[in-house]
């Protein structure tokens, strides 16, 4: 049996995005560009699939940009609102944030750009106090404040609302990374002081390719990616309908998710696996659990030990996890958010994430159970002094 628990990473897509995809791969492939009946269909399939989207996330379908995932959209949030502020030359993010966000930020930092770095809590929530003097100091020259609204790794919660308000209050731009939120918690635009939300299907059982984001009325943005027309002047190239289509019906299957007790009965997985593990293995460290956190995730830290052991022994048995974000299983290294959030090396070199989604089910969770806690057992009897 394999026991997929990576769901941060991707989501398996759902009978009916699979259906939906294929259909317009068989039939609704014309460029929606084109005026003829076949691209007008394409073009029709798009603007239904953008609804369907508006409605998961709380705003209207012309506020909606559409793209190819989280990435392309976080580097546009950054990247579009310097362009389009040129008197703002500077930004402000976290240490705790997505590559895509802290690697932008890095990058630009090495070029000249002025970038202030948020601070946080011991456990991980920023420090609105710190937060709130740093706009009072350098508000005037803040073309963006990026800041994720669910940690990929961790699964920390961050208080998107104040933090938006706050910005709102000195009028700078506001941007959340919320990759890991919608389609698995409540998301609301409308009220909401955020200019900026990304987002990607991948992560709500869609199909990969497919993303976007919220962009609020008058936020203005410097287009990245230039070559036509499409979503209205802010993204060229011919639209991934498919992708696009599959992504609108897993938006509406999350809609009736969200009505229901998922939540809750998600949180109860979560919670029995931490609980299972630590009672064969007492010295887990959980990390950021002091925190509010989403149902979704589960790091936890084996000290002393290595992750990529841990993640190679489970695979061989049939159970499929992550040392932290995707995009970085092949470093070496400790995750930088674990450090950030001042976690002992030891600690961080040896968390896994484990992270579930609504098809995750009690079965699984109870068969991981002894055979994460008997994993970390092998690697505990080959340390030294053991």
């Amino acid at each position: 049996m394999t026991i997929y628990l990576d769901h941060n990473a991707t989501t398996p897509p759902l009978p009916e995005v699979i259906d939906a995809v294929t259909h317009c791969l068989e039939h609704d492939w014309a460029n929606p560009s084109s005026v003829h009946r076949s691209g007008v269909a394409a073009r029709r399939r798009v603007e239904l699939a953008r609804e369907s989207v508006a409605h998961l996330l709380g705003c209207r379908p012309r506020d909606l940009l559409l793209c190819s995932g989280g990435t392309e959209a976080a580097n546009l949030a950054l990247h579009g609102s310097m362009a389009a502020q040129p008197s703002k030359p500077a930004i402000a993010t976290s240490r705790l944030e997505h590559s895509a966000v802290r690697d932008t930020a890095e990058r630009l930092e090495k070029k000249g750009t002025p970038v202030h770095w948020v601070t946080h809590r011991p456990d991980g929530v920023i420090d609105l106090e710190a937060f709130e003097s740093l706009l009072e100091e350098h508000g005037e020259s803040l073309a963006l404040v990026s800041v994720m609204w669910v940690n990929n790794e961790t699964g920390l919660i961050q208080p998107v609302e104040k933090i938006g308000r706050l910005c709102r209050e000195h009028g700078v731009r506001f941007h959340t990374d919320a990759v890991q939120a919608v389609g698995r918690m409540p998301v609301d635009c409308a009220s909401l002081d955020v200019d900026l939300l990304s987002f990607a299907a991948h992560k709500f059982h869609g199909p990969k390719g497919a993303g976007g984001m919220f962009v609020s009325r008058g936020t203005r943005l410097e287009p990245q990616m230039t070559g036509g027309s499409q979503e209205r002047d802010r993204r060229g190239g011919t639209e991934n309908v498919p992708a696009i289509v599959g992504m609108g019906a897993a938006a509406a299957a999350a809609v009736e998710w969200l009505k229901g007790d998922g939540i809750t009965m998600a949180e109860t997985l979560r919670d029995v696996l931490e609980q299972g593990v630590r009672a064969g293995r007492p010295d887990v460290v959980i990390n950021g659990a002091d925190a509010p956190r989403l149902w979704t995730t589960s790091s936890l830290g084996f000290p002393r030990l290595a992750a990529e052991g841990l993640l190679l022994l489970l695979s061989e048995r049939g159970v499929f996890a992550s040392a932290g974000a995707a995009c970085a299983s092949g470093s070496l290294e400790p995750s930088p958010v674990l450090l950030a959030m001042g976690i002992p090396e030891p600690v961080a070199h040896g968390s896994v994430r484990f992270s579930i989604s609504r098809t995750t089910t009690r079965a699984e969770i109870d068969e991981a159970i002894p055979l994460v806690v008997e994993v970390a057992n092998i690697l505990a009897q080959q340390l030294p002094g053991a």
